[in-house]
């Protein structure tokens, strides 16, 4: 039986994309962390002539940098 790549992080496994840190600021200019996390999403892609899932951010979707399975 094959391992099977299981990825739970938060990246784009074409680009690399992750969440990135940044801050809230309110009107009354209180700052709170937050994080700015990539639209990913799971497609099956042809990879090496087989169909396989894999989790992409969508501007790699846009951009043809995934070629979807049928």
């Amino acid at each position: 039986m094959e391992a099977e790549n299981i990825t739970m992080a938060k990246i784009c496994e074409i680009c690399g994309k992750r969440p990135m840190v940044g801050c809230n600021v309110s009107h009354a200019h209180n700052v709170t962390k937050r994080r700015f996390k990539p639209n990913l999403q799971s497609v099956r892609a042809v990879v090496e002539g087989r169909a396989q899932k894999m989790v992409v951010c969508t501007s790699c979707i846009k951009a043809g940098r995934v070629v979807k399975a049928a």
